[in-house]
């Protein structure tokens, strides 16, 4: 059997997780995929995962791919074969385990949002930004900007395919609160998620909707409600969405849905909707964007679809068309199957991966940056102002780096 000379092999690039539970399992496919698929200029090699149970987060490393396994992350970030540390815990906890991390000399992937407040995103930002200078680069995992029909979508935008913006329109609806009986998990407690629906799944479409209008929003006008205002203690551990509760009732301190208006940099117009009460709902991300010159339209639950509007062909003929996003032109598709074979959401966590250890190997800044998960992490806060102030218009504060 011919043996793959170790001398022609990319140099390693050891990565460290924080974090086991359903997004330490998605980024964990993400890195145990990337280096089969894509030819990548760095080889990430899986070097250790952090939790705080000793016993999960070694099944954790068993199950997922990981060489070892530490119950301080502490220990993990400083490690010698750790040059990547990847945050996969809740919210409260991002800042610290972040400015850390590069402070140790390593780079750093950080799930969204990027952190509970503006305060701790500014103080992750420019610790970024200092490490910047000395090599170590940061990147916010707002992994839908990797669904290869919307990084087309971005293309197609970028292009001016639809002309002047007009109208932005985009909603997120998961039905996983709808049982009141659901229990109190760390989602639901503002002092470790920072918010409810609003920073879960609200982030994701402020994120996607400035991605692929390429600009900013300016100013927002919100309501916020939370429906169900008390609920079962957690009884045992959580896993995912799924948990157990006990017969005590605790209250819950976050939002369960955020509805807001608001204005891109350029005048248009966007509406957005975030909610985890929406019955019937798994995971329902769409969104539409008008333009002077055409549409688009796209919904995750087909992912591989984008729906596509040309307002300059003749009346007649023109309508919206489906474009299946499977094609080997198509942004991300090069390293995947033949055309007409369907990705799916576990795939853009490769795609992720690909694109930050591409970013580390030529030394170019990530996107999202930390910068634009402060971006974000600022339209939250309109946003919540807003609602506090009966849906005033609240202007977003400036971040002085562009959104990219």
């Amino acid at each position: 059997m011919e043996q793959r000379d170790s001398r022609t092999a990319p140099p390693a690039l050891g990565v460290g997780m924080v974090g086991y539970a359903f997004m330490g399992a998605a980024h964990s496919q993400g890195w145990r995929t990337v280096g089969r698929v894509f030819d990548l200029p760095l080889r990430p090699v899986m070097a250790a995962i952090a939790g705080r149970d000793a016993h999960a987060v070694r099944a954790a490393a068993d199950k997922h791919g990981w060489a070892a396994a530490e119950t301080d992350w502490r220990a993990l970030i400083v490690r010698d074969d750790v040059q990547l540390v990847d945050i996969c815990t809740p919210g409260d906890s991002h800042a610290e385990i972040a400015i850390a991390a590069l402070e140790a000399g390593k780079h750093v992937l950080c799930e969204k949002p990027l952190a509970n407040s503006v305060a701790e995103a500014e103080a992750m930002t420019a610790a970024a930004e200092a490490a910047r200078s000395r090599g170590q680069l940061a990147m916010v995992g707002f992994n839908y900007r990797r669904v290869p029909a919307l990084a087309f979508a971005r293309r197609l935008i970028a292009e001016g395919r639809l002309g002047t913006l007009r109208h932005v329109r985009v909603s997120y609806l998961q039905d996983w609160l709808v049982d009141p009986d659901f229990p109190l998990t760390w989602r639901l407690q503002r002092d470790h998620a920072g918010s409810g629906a609003l920073g879960d799944l609200g982030a994701h479409i402020v994120d996607l909707a400035q991605y692929l209008a390429g600009e900013v929003l300016v100013g927002v006008s919100a309501q916020m409600e939370t429906f169900v205002k008390h609920r079962p203690r957690l009884d045992g551990a959580s896993s995912g969405l799924s948990a157990a509760g006990g017969t005590e009732h605790g209250p819950v301190t976050v939002d369960d849905a955020a509805v807001f208006t608001g204005r891109l940099a350029s005048g248009a117009l966007a509406v957005f909707e975030a909610t985890r009460m929406a019955s019937g709902r798994k995971n329902a991300l769409r969104l539409e964007i008008n333009g002077e010159s055409g549409s688009l339209a796209f919904d995750l639950e087909r992912l591989n679809e984008l729906s596509f509007h040309d307002h300059r062909e003749p009346a007649a003929t023109a309508g919206f068309r489906r474009i299946v996003v499977t094609e080997a032109e198509h942004p991300y598709l090069e390293g995947w199957w033949p055309p007409g074979h369907a990705l799916g959401y576990e795939h853009t966590f490769a795609h992720q991966a690909r694109d930050l250890v591409e970013a580390i190997a030529s030394g170019t800044d990530p996107m999202p940056s930390f910068a634009d998960g402060l971006q974000v992490q600022r339209v939250l806060a309109a946003v919540e102002e807003s609602a506090q102030k009966n849906s005033v218009y609240t202007p977003v504060q400036a971040v002085e780096a562009e959104v990219r």
